[in-house]
């Protein structure tokens, strides 16, 4: 009998890429067939527009048919699906839908039969940890081949590189600029713990507005690069693929900046993060259980 788990990807890179995790890793203990529906998680984004951005990794998996992404009726479908699945013992569900955003050991222990289908974020390590070397492969960056980037990133490894994220959820300045973005202090802390922590280091800010993030930022005169030539979502993967070229992270409260930190740099690497958010934890995803790993400086 062949198995076959089927991953709902959807969100932004960061989100698609945990989703492609978990998933890869419930395939592998499981011996069966990963399946990616790269289409119904994106088709009803009205508000971000976002599309599959995945085909940039050294992904193999194959891209789900129609009838996988249960189309015909799809929505329907779907939600029928979902609603039998929560009449079920969880161990019996044959479509699993993430229940909360904490970190779900129950998650691990399940046992594929036929089909199953995965749809959440799933965002911690703790779904794919024990099968790292393999998601790292798996999730290596295809580079991109432009002479801009791939002089940036000469000048990143030439150097004690820092990446610096930052993530703008709301508008730079806006009335709720101060809820769900990462605070300045946070970074000046980091800025100064990593001063102390490294002779010397060079910074390398990522932004999806650089222009607001340098005004942000007050970073030191000399020692830092803004990297704002690859824009929009299309070029989202190169940001990605020069931040993991770093050797140290200052991450935002982002899941962009959380893979760039954990699959860039090497063993001895310094990560810090914004331990909590502001205010309103459970709109921004950022501090709950299982989201950093231990070894993660929370500042």
């Amino acid at each position: 009998m062949k198995l076959r788990v089927i991953t709902r990807i959807k969100g932004g890179l960061g989100n698609q890429l945990f989703c492609y995790a978990a998933a890869r890793r419930l395939s592998i203990v499981n011996n069966a067939e990963l399946v990616i529906d790269d289409v119904t998680g994106f088709v009803r984004d009205h508000l971000y527009h976002r599309c599959y951005m995945l085909d940039r990794f050294n992904i193999q998996a194959r891209k789900a048919t129609k009838a996988e992404r249960l189309e015909p009726f799809e929505r329907f479908r779907r939600a029928l699906a979902k609603w039998h699945s929560r009449k079920q013992p969880f161990e019996q569900r044959r479509y699993i839908e993430q229940d909360g955003i904490d970190f779900d050991e129950r998650i691990l222990c399940i046992k594929v039969e036929e089909t199953l289908y995965l749809d959440g974020l799933l965002q911690s390590e703790g779904y794919f940890k024990d099968v790292q070397d393999v998601i790292r492969e798996d999730l290596r960056i295809i580079p991109p081949t432009d002479s801009e980037n791939q002089r940036m990133a000469e000048k990143i490894r030439n150097n004690p590189a820092v990446a610096i994220h930052v993530r703008w959820f709301d508008r730079p300045g806006g009335p709720d600029s101060a809820t769900h973005n990462a605070a300045a202090d946070y970074y000046q802390r980091a800025i100064a713990l990593m001063d102390e922590k490294i002779d010397s280091p060079r910074y390398f800010l990522f932004s999806d507005d650089p222009l607001a993030a340098r005004a942000k930022l007050a970073l030191p005169n000399g020692r830092a690069t803004f990297v704002s030539h690859n824009r929009g979502d299309e070029k989202a993967y190169a940001d990605l693929w020069l931040m993991t070229q770093c050797r140290h992270f200052i991450t935002a409260n982002s899941t962009f900046s959380w893979w760039g930190a954990w699959l860039g740099g090497e063993n001895e690497k310094i990560v810090m993060t914004p331990m909590v958010v502001q205010n309103k934890i459970e709109t921004t995803n950022w501090g709950f259980k299982g989201l950093i790993p231990d070894v993660w400086m929370k500042i």
